[in-house]
């Protein structure tokens, strides 16, 4: 059966701030080179030069390839190909965390869903995504600390949804910063219709029922972040309880689904997947270090001939894990829209408070800068007068901050939140008429 390698990995590539990135960026594009993926797609590759390093690697068996541009310092987001790229769409997200929230950075780069539409000689057009969901709130907790996260889940679920109603096959990988049950890949799996290869390829594997390794937590099922097998990760126990059940936590994935109405064509080719493992678990050669702070995964997915499909219905033949369902769209659950709407209708309140106490301290600030200047014509000693200074300087600096943060985000953000808010109630209402 005709085969098709994909690859997904987080390179953890910050100038300045990620450690041993150019060690790094170098073995992670030999291993490449090396390797036999048809489509590797990667995140956090924020320098230009890191990009052209790998492709430059890869070229010999990849040459087609897309870096994707997107906000202030970049999306990212790369793919590398064996087929030909007929079209590119990047799609920035709406909410990226908070300006003010400089050391997650997130609103200062392009999180985006990145994708590339390539010409499959045996499947025709396949469009695959890669993507970098927001960070902020981790997976414990309410779920309104992940809302930004979960309108990045909608808006990447309809994307995907939409490409397969054009008659694609779509490929969907990336770090989606959210473990199996979470919400965000409730919504981006349900609405979307995808499938998780790590399910479809280990469905008999069950829940840990006691302590495992964190060889098992890698092998069977599928740690990718957090694991003590990383030498990034910190070195103290974990109070989070998934990553001391699994040792580390599943935030990258290899999604797919077939093109909508498949079922009406049966002469139709199915795409499922026969093989999926986390890959770059080694050190990098003649260092200590990992590959990056994440692990990478790896999938096989096998093309379903209808011969193939004839074989199976007649139980002639068994291809290995072919699990995947050939259904068109699924569905979220009332109760996971209602789940959502709650998340966001809280954040939106919570986004209001703050812009309320954001604008009362630009208020203050400039009563503060009013009587500065006022006071600064009493003041006799010259050497107050650069303090004076300096302190105008830094209170001018946090009140224009909090005008920025309170009114122009804060409006931002809530209209996000509304357009998300409004979307989901008429799909609910859609859903309940469908079913009734």
């Amino acid at each position: 059966m005709e085969e098709i390698r994909v690859a997904s990995l987080n390179c953890w590539g910050l100038k300045y701030i990620s450690k041993n990135r150019s060690e790094r960026i170098a073995a992670i594009a030999s291993a490449f080179s090396r390797s036999d993926h048809d489509i590797i797609a990667l995140q956090e590759v924020w320098v230009q030069a890191d990009y052209n390093q790998i492709r430059d690697k890869v070229c010999h068996r990849l040459p087609h390839t897309k870096f994707f541009h997107s906000g202030a310092l970049g999306a990212g987001l790369a793919v590398f190909t064996k087929w030909p790229v007929i079209a590119t769409t990047t799609t920035p997200y709406s909410l990226n965390g908070e300006p003010t929230n400089v050391s997650g950075g997130d609103w200062f780069v392009g999180k985006a869903a990145g994708s590339v539409t390539i010409l499959h000689p045996t499947l025709g057009e396949v469009q695959i995504f890669v993507t970098h969901l927001h960070a902020t709130g981790g997976d414990d907790g309410p779920e309104y600390n992940r809302a930004h996260r979960l309108v990045n889940a909608w808006e990447f679920a309809k994307v995907t949804r939409q490409a397969a109603e054009l008659g694609r096959y779509v490929i969907a990988t990336g770090d989606f910063n959210s473990i199996p049950s979470s919400l965000a890949m409730n919504v981006i799996c349900a609405h979307a219709g995808l499938s998780d290869s790590w399910t479809v390829s280990h469905s008999q594997i069950p829940p840990p029922t006691g302590m495992i390794t964190p060889l098992d937590g890698v092998e069977k099922y599928g740690v990718t972040a957090d694991s003590p097998l990383n030498s990034y990760r910190d070195s103290g126990p974990s109070g989070n309880t998934v990553v001391r059940m699994f040792q580390g936590k599943r935030l990258d994935y290899i999604l797919f689904r077939q093109p909508s109405r498949i079922l009406d064509k049966p002469d139709a080719f199915r795409l499922t997947c026969s093989d999926s493992k986390v890959i770059f678990t080694d050190p990098v050669p003649g260092n200590a270090c990992s590959y990056s702070d994440h692990f990478g995964v790896e999938a096989t997915l096998i093309i379903i001939t209808p011969k193939t499909q004839e074989d199976v219905t007649s139980g002639n033949t068994t291809p290995k894990n072919t699990e995947a369902p050939w259904a068109d769209t699924s569905e979220m659950t009332s109760g996971t829209i209602s789940d959502i709407l709650g998340a966001l209708q809280t954040s939106y309140r919570i986004s209001q408070d703050r812009s309320r106490r954001e604008l009362a301290v630009f208020a203050l600030g400039i009563l503060l800068l009013l009587s500065l200047i006022t006071g600064s014509a009493w003041v006799r000693l010259p050497w107050v007068n650069p303090i004076f200074v300096l302190f105008t300087i830094f209170i001018a600096w946090v009140t224009t901050t909090m005008l920025y943060e309170g009114f122009i985000f804060g409006n931002w953000e809530r209209k996000a939140l509304q357009s998300v808010v409004e979307e989901l109630e008429i799909h609910k209402s859609m859903l309940s008429l469908d079913r009734s």
